[in-house]
């Protein structure tokens, strides 16, 4: 291999569909046995937040932390850091050329790829635990090829449908194929309908049921949340979601269940849960006019951040920039926010994924629809200097903004 780019190694890889027995075949061909205690998170929404959660929580307590983390914002090392650091191209790069031969002798895909670039770096580098999030579902994705310490679910949705089943009870038992023998798993707060299918597949395989509780004491003040949980008073995270106060709470009954491996203090979880912060979840980037960027896409999402809105409004009239993927259900995730919005622009995006003005048209009676989201937002930005302007529908979207933003 010559001078390899990273962006340019995976994009030339494309999507290919995926073939799980392919990526098998691969890690037996090489031999590989990881053996780094891992938690494994599975959920339509929350499992970046409760990773993250997670992993600051096990660093303050000293831990050398693996965490593995989808989809990434800007660049593709992103998904793989120790101790909160990247991974390096130098290292990114020398694990592709290592295996460069057989990747595309088995048609492996860029997220079979980097998920086991991510385990073989934390079990090269000696990590204490290890946190991996899912891609999609659970009982066929890329990451499910380790017996973790734990399993958790964070929560359940109808996303990705085609792949995963058209029911919540469908969906919920996909994303339950990540709980393996006797291995405990803890749930965020589900629907009936899904967490009654994790149970039984849970009691299939002999492995106790955890499900997280809501939060007490919760206050929102300096655009973050305080809270207790269970015995854990005076709490904080430095979010404006709420949502994330719900992902923090599975995060601590995970922490709470591991404490025979790892006795994390209650100052070490105190400290964790501050410092965690991510990138375009109900983000600040700009006042007067107050100006957020928020990575919600799917009704669930949407509906959850919509529980923010009032609180960080404060008052002021709430416009919205709309952009989403064309596999979404764009209908729900528009109705829940109409309810806070004084108007809603739809728009698009440089993505192949994202709905176009055509993808939009049984809606374009009732929204306007701008081409240009930047030259958009400056309008909005001159229109409403006073108030608030929030822009969501994609992670991706959320993120493309940000940067721009940014960048000037």
């Amino acid at each position: 291999m010559k001078t390899l780019d990273l962006k340019t190694y995976f994009n030339e890889i494309g999507h290919s569909e995926y073939q799980r027995e392919n990526f098998d075949t691969f890690l037996k061909k090489i031999g590989f046995n990881y053996a780094v205690p891992t938690i494994h998170i599975a959920g339509s929404n929350g499992k970046g937040s409760t990773a993250n959660y997670l992993a600051n929580i096990y660093r303050e307590h000293g831990l050398k932390v693996g965490l593995f983390t989808s989809p990434y914002l800007i660049r593709v090392n992103e998904m793989i850091n120790i101790d909160g650091q990247d991974i390096s191209d130098e290292d990114f790069i020398k694990a592709l050329k290592e295996n460069d031969k057989l990747f595309k002798k088995y048609s492996l895909s860029p997220f079979e790829i980097q998920t086991y670039i991510a385990l073989a770096y934390f079990q090269k580098n000696k990590c204490d635990i290890a946190i991996v999030e899912c891609g999609m579902g659970g009982e066929i994705d890329a990451t499910n090829i380790f017996i973790p310490v734990v399993s958790v679910i964070t929560s359940i949705s109808l996303e990705h449908t085609v792949y995963l089943g058209r029911s919540l009870c469908e969906i919920a038992y996909q994303k339950a194929g990540i709980i393996k023998e006797e291995i405990p798993v803890i749930t965020g707060i589900l629907e009936d309908e899904a967490i009654n299918t994790i149970v039984e597949v849970a009691k299939d395989k002999k492995s106790q049921v955890l499900v997280s509780v809501e939060p007490t004491n919760v206050v929102y003040e300096n655009r973050g949340f305080n809270f207790s949980y269970l015995t854990y008073k005076n709490l904080r995270i430095n979010s404006s979601a709420y949502y994330s106060l719900k992902d923090a709470c599975i995060a601590l009954e995970v922490i709470i269940k591991l404490m025979d491996y790892f006795r994390v203090n209650e100052e070490e979880i105190r400290a964790g849960l501050a410092r965690t912060f991510m990138p375009v979840r109900m983000e600040i980037i700009q006042e007067n006019p107050l100006i957020v960027v928020d990575g919600s896409h799917n009704p669930e999402g949407i509906l959850n951040m919509t529980k923010s809105l009032n609180d960080i409004a404060e008052n002021r009239p709430v416009h919205i920039l709309f952009a989403c993927f064309k596999d979404k259900n764009v209908e729900r995730m528009l109705a829940y926010l109409g309810e806070y919005s004084t108007d809603i622009t739809l728009t698009t995006f440089p993505h192949n994924r994202a709905r176009k003005k055509e993808d939009y048209f049984l809606f374009l009676d009732d929204f306007n629809f701008e081409e240009n989201a930047l030259i958009c937002l400056d309008e909005l930005k001159e229109k409403y200097p006073e108030d608030f302007i929030l822009i969501t529908g994609s992670l991706a979207f959320a993120s493309y903004v940000k940067e721009k933003i940014k960048r000037g």
